[in-house]
């Protein structure tokens, strides 16, 4: 298809890279993502957008601003004029977490940003690729075999100051193990490299590891949430292993610049909240793991002040250094 075809359609899936030379389109708004093509953001944006079409008078165009762990698209977004025209897609790290593990941020996640709506609530798994031994089978497990081979005891996460990131690092900590964390440029990449060996074990978002899961290419060590995923009920929690306090959720939602028009925030949620409620978007969720996640958008900015704070507590009761950005 050509370009000007799929924003015709009102959904454009791109690496972002042409999008900024060209003049905005006329009634589009576009939903960016800080992260590469293939992980997440896809999964969970293609088919809301697809149940979105029409519901708003606007045409939905996704695509995405990579690099930086999503800084870089948060910035741009923050800067943007305040029409809800321009809308930051990001998982809740870069807002909760980010603040406190960087000392110098281009922007107030708080105070920048109006929340407009969350898409979903996702676990993360603690996951072994075919460069780990086969008899690794659980956390333990690792942790033996990571004192016994240190200099190949990588453990990578998809971006730097993400959750994934801090509880690969509360792990090494806690069990002494030394485990070297390795952040990547999203999950795409995380991904192609545990399924090739360049490293061995990995902390995914629950979507983007699933299907390798079930098909026996990867193996599910623990998963982080406080109970069992129902898409992995057979794969014991972190806190059923003994680490309670990496027992976490993230989500994944959509904020604005600041001082959006309450009206237009109102829609967006609604056309939302609408398409999570169809029987095609709870399917294409529970396929990769996903939960809906479905509040007004006074909600959804509560959930974000809530984890703001959960964050802070943790990276200060762990003793963590902010990194400059």
């Amino acid at each position: 298809m050509q370009r000007r075809d799929i924003l015709r359609a009102g959904l454009a899936i791109g690496g972002g890279a042409a999008l900024p030379a060209l003049a905005q389109p006329a009634n589009t708004t576009f939903i960016w993502s800080g992260f590469p093509a293939g992980g997440l953001g896809d999964q969970v944006t293609r088919p809301l957008l697809e149940q979105m079409r029409g519901k708003l008078p606007q045409n939905l165009v996704y695509d995405t601003k990579p690099g930086a762990g999503g800084r870089i698209a948060a910035e741009f977004v923050k800067r943007s004029t305040p029409d809800g025209n321009q809308i930051f897609q990001t998982p809740a790290s870069v807002m909760v977490l980010q603040p406190h593990v960087f000392k110098k941020l281009p922007y107030d996640t708080l105070a920048d940003f109006t929340p407009i709506a969350g898409l979903c609530a996702f676990t993360t798994v603690l996951t072994a690729g075919p460069g780990l031994p086969a008899d690794v089978r659980n956390v333990a497990d690792l942790l033996r075999w990571a004192k016994a081979n240190p200099n190949a005891a990588n453990i990578g996460n998809p971006s730097s100051g993400s959750g994934m990131h801090l509880a690969s690092m509360l792990l090494a900590k806690q069990s002494g193990a030394p485990l070297n964390p390795i952040p990547y440029k999203g999950g795409a990449p995380l991904l192609n490299d545990l399924m090739g060996g360049q490293i061995p074990v990995s902390i995914n978002v629950i979507s983007e590891v699933l299907p390798q899961i079930r098909a026996g290419k990867l193996r599910a060590l623990a998963v982080s949430a406080p109970t069992r995923s129902k898409a992995l009920p057979d794969v014991s929690t972190m806190t059923e292993q003994g680490f309670k306090e990496l027992a976490y959720v993230e989500w994944l939602g959509w904020f604005g610049p600041a001082q959006m028009p309450p009206a237009r925030v109102a829609a967006l949620n609604a056309a939302v909240n609408e398409a999570l409620a169809t029987p095609a978007m709870a399917e294409a969720l529970t396929k990769v793991g996903l939960e809906p996640l479905r509040a007004t958008a006074a909600q959804f900015a509560a959930q974000v002040r809530q984890d703001h704070g959960y964050w802070a507590q943790v990276v200060k009761a762990t003793g963590f250094q902010p990194e400059d950005a």
